[in-house]
């Protein structure tokens, strides 16, 4: 029986887009429902607190019109994020061990070291309804530290996968093999992000096809970008047609 796998787009590169002039262009509310309206199987926002992509009111305006799943992920060390998530209640919220001013999620949980601040934390979210996934790199240890933990779901971190994968794909993608073969045995769902493009997610859904949730933003909004050029310009030199 196949598995249904969601796509999840990350529009953080769009608000970054419209953070670099001021103003509101490109709009990223009207980019989140179109978005939907393309096909997309969800929205993700990961919120920073210099906001210097996805602002905080940004997140609360998405609240009010997203139709498919809202899912918030950042880091839950800092009480914002907190206040945040708990206030606009998203359908899924995704655990990120950020440091402070970090540019990109670079790396799991130690769900080991932090079993028990993340259990706590995890137990919040739960009891305000909130479905909660928590990021965990391709180790065995770290899978089993974050069932402890009573998340939802896994992210894994697939950084190292998408690196490795023109070298060779057999060997990138083993370890994450592994890592949800046992989040299966422990009844834990299954989401993978970072670095997922058009060249290695094909490969991924194919070895591992019980993923329930992949996010795409950068590699996702680059495309879009290149893809629609050629039409874009050919729009824009219409307009300077003469009749």
């Amino acid at each position: 029986m196949q598995h249904n796998t969601t796509l999840s787009v990350n529009i953080n590169k769009i608000a970054t887009l419209r953070n670099s002039r001021g103003g509101n262009n490109p709009d990223v509310l009207k980019a989140a429902t179109d978005i939907e309206r393309f096909g997309a199987d969800g929205i993700t926002v990961h919120p920073r607190p210099d906001e210097r992509h996805i602002r905080y009111q940004d997140v609360r305006d998405l609240k009010k019109i997203i139709h498919t799943e809202f899912n918030i992920e950042g880091n839950c060390r800092e009480q914002k994020f907190i206040d945040l998530v708990l206030e606009t209640k998203p359908n899924q919220v995704t655990l990120v061990p950020d440091e402070l001013g970090q540019l990109t999620s670079d790396h799991g949980w130690d769900t080991i070291k932090h079993k028990d601040y993340l259990k706590e934390t995890i137990r919040i979210f739960q009891q305000a309804g909130i479905r909660v996934s928590i990021f965990v790199d391709p180790v065995i240890e770290m899978v089993e530290g974050a069932a402890a933990t009573g998340t939802d779901r896994i992210e894994l971190y697939t950084e190292a996968y998408a690196r490795n994968f023109p070298v060779n794909r057999e060997s990138a993608i083993a370890p994450y093999k592994a890592a949800t073969q046992k989040a299966r045995e422990l009844g834990l769902g299954i989401n993978a992000g970072h670095d997922l493009d058009l060249h290695n997610l094909a490969y991924l859904k194919e070895q591992i096809p019980w993923l329930d949730e992949v996010s795409i933003g950068h590699a996702l909004i680059c495309d879009a970008l290149y893809l629609g050029l050629e039409n874009v310009i050919q729009l824009y030199k219409r307009q300077l047609k003469t009749s």
